[in-house]
């Protein structure tokens, strides 16, 4: 029962923060590729500058959109927990841990603490004369009120550690690199889009304008699994249906869009073998990408994003040298694939239902 109930828990929490990912995305889609055109157009892989002119105005759009994204996650966070009551609370206090620096974490607790606030506020039972009352002034004020003070007098304290975490990861350079290009591209491939693929991707996302080597791990390992497995439809033939090879043509064209979820399908129908061959080709790509100091300035990944790639032939060879390696690996580990036919032996009858009228 204990083990149901921690289960049941860690689903219904996995549920609500989906759910506010979901609307957080398109924030970050929204700003991160007009950012991301700015910078290609400026012709280098840096940010523009004033005397860029109307790029810059351009990239300005952009940053909007990659500084909403927090008080997205954090209010629509809220909003799965309390419903409409839990949006502004939510949302500011997620942007209070824009501004006190506690960065993606921050605005999850706060969207996670405001949500629960108003959940206890929706419990106190109002008259209806005065239900009015409570939907413009108790949820919001008291809603707001609560977990922005927690926010600001007990988790602004976490702010140092973002910060010193920020410095250190920036001051890391080559080699070491090397072991968090492993881990943020096993968590990549791993499960394909599910809950880990998108902790590592938010983080990296997340942190596009001041950390953009994160995002040049992230470009290749997402990659790598769909490329992976197509080259892999395309090199061990016997190795796979007929369904299967041509699965293996849209697999490599997703991967090229950055889309993990490409490679679900073999891994639906061979975990065992697929799983871990697209984990460890993740890991290879981001450990490449990772030693290169590979950049990426868009918060997306595959070979769309090129264009504002620094390093582009690493990212190139990252990307092929762990697609490759995941391929190798099913290759040589996979069965060759045989059709499964029902043969009817003579004993075999065909019932049929007959109702009588």
């Amino acid at each position: 029962m204990e083990n149901k109930k921690k289960t049941a828990w860690w689903a219904t929490a996995q549920k609500h923060l989906m759910t506010a990912t979901g609307y957080m995305i398109p924030f970050v889609v929204a700003g991160g590729v007009i950012y991301a055109v700015a910078v290609m157009l400026t012709g280098q892989a840096a940010a523009p500058t004033p005397k860029d002119g109307w790029i810059y105005q351009l990239s300005l759009v952009g940053s909007a959109g990659l500084a909403l994204y927090i008080p997205a996650l954090g209010g629509y966070f809220a909003f799965s927990l309390a419903g409409r009551p839990g949006i502004a609370p939510g949302f500011i206090t997620a942007y209070l841990a824009v501004q006190i620096h506690t960065g993606f974490i921050g605005g999850i607790l706060g969207g996670l603490i405001a949500g629960l606030t108003v959940q206890q506020l929706l419990k106190i039972k109002i008259s209806s004369h005065y239900k009015v009352l409570g939907s413009i002034f108790l949820y919001p004020l008291v809603g707001t009120l609560i977990p922005s003070a927690i926010m600001l007098f007990i988790i602004g304290p976490v702010a140092t550690f973002m910060n010193w975490m920020t410095t250190s990861l920036a001051s890391m350079g080559g080699a070491a690199r090397v072991p968090l290009g492993a881990l943020i591209g096993g968590m990549l491939g791993v499960d394909m889009g599910g809950p880990i693929n998108k902790v590592a991707a938010t983080f990296c996302q997340t942190q596009v304008e001041k950390l953009p080597f994160l995002m040049g791990i992230m470009g290749p390992a997402v990659a790598t699994p769909p490329i992976g497995m197509g080259i892999a439809t395309l090199l061990f033939r016997k190795k796979f249906s007929a369904e299967e090879r041509q699965t293996g043509l849209a697999a490599i064209l997703m991967g090229c869009c950055g889309i993990t979820e490409g490679a679900i399908p073999f891994a639906t129908s061979d975990p065992v073998r697929v799983i871990p061959a697209n984990t460890i080709g993740s890991i290879v790509a981001g450990m490449i990408s990772a030693y290169f100091g590979v950049v990426s300035h868009a918060p997306w990944g595959g070979l769309i994003t090129l264009p504002v790639v620094g390093g582009r032939i690493w990212y190139v060879v990252a990307v092929l040298v762990g697609s490759l390696v995941t391929a190798a690996i099913v290759g040589f580990w996979k069965k060759d694939w045989k059709e499964e036919v029902e043969e009817l032996s003579e004993d075999d009858d065909f019932d049929l239902d007959v109702e009588t009228f």
